[in-house]
This record gives C-alpha cells, sequence and structure tokens, in this order.
C-alpha cells in the first residue's frame, strides 16, 4: 500500500496562479458588463443574478450554520457550493454557446460571463472547492 505524500506548493506558483484568476475574473466582468450595456437589463440582470447565485448554496443548511467550526461549510450544503463553483461548467457552457450552440440570446451568454466571474473572483481571493466535511481544500 503506498501513501500518497502532499507537496507544499510554491509561494510563488501561488502569487502566479491567484493572479492568473484575477486577470481572468476582470475578464469576465468585463464581458459581463459590455454585454449589459449592449443588451440591456435582463442581460445585466441575469449576469448579476449568475454572479450571486454560486454563495447562495449557503442558504441551503443555514439552520446547521450555528453548530459548525468557523469556516466551516455544512456537509449538507457542500455538493450544491462544489458543483456551483467547479469552473470547467460555466467556461464549458460558454465554448458550447459560441461554438456549436444554435441559440444566440445574449443573456445567457452573460448569465455565463457572471458566473465565470465569480468562480475567478474566489480562486483569485484563495477560496476554492470543500471537503465533503465542508472544509477549504488545500
Amino acid at each position: 500500500m503506498s501513501t500518497a505524500t502532499v507537496t507544499p506548493t510554491h509561494p510563488a506558483l501561488t502569487v502566479l496562479r491567484r493572479t492568473a484568476w484575477g486577470t481572468t475574473a476582470l475578464f469576465w466582468s468585463a464581458f459581463a458588463i459590455l454585454e449589459a450595456i449592449n443588451h440591456g437589463w435582463l442581460a445585466g440582470t441575469l449576469a448579476l443574478t449568475f454572479f450571486v447565485l454560486p454563495d447562495l448554496t449557503f442558504l441551503v443548511a443555514l439552520d446547521d450554520a450555528p453548530r459548525m467550526a468557523k469556516g466551516q461549510l455544512p456537509p449538507r450544503a457542500v455538493p450544491y457550493y462544489n458543483a456551483l463553483h467547479r469552473p470547467l461548467v460555466p467556461f464549458a457552457l460558454i465554448a458550447l454557446y459560441t461554438a456549436a450552440a444554435p441559440m444566440t440570446w445574449a443573456p445567457v451568454f452573460a448569465a455565463l460571463c457572471g458566473w465565470a466571474a465569480h468562480i475567478s473572483y474566489d480562486r483569485a481571493f484563495g477560496y476554492g472547492l470543500r471537503t465533503k466535511e465542508g472544509f477549504q481544500r488545500g
């Protein structure tokens, strides 16, 4: 039986990774704002809604929150939180929307930009997916 060792990430790599996520966050924010300006209030509303939506998963287990340790998400909310904080999902949907989808309704694209911006900001500030117990990974 082998045991895996966790190697700590070099601080310079962490700074580089967070800077890249921060740049990505600014890009998607600017794109969402541009879509809202060009396509009206519905695009702006959906961009803002999808920007906030991933953190509303905390409400799933709000009644458990007082019993949790500091920084711990109630385990009941973790699957929802992790599902809405995986960057591959909105990025894949954006790629599908722009390349293969016959649909060209701008508010959908604005919503995906808002979602991608949210995840990017989280990663830039050091927040990632949660363990099944509700703590930050890594």
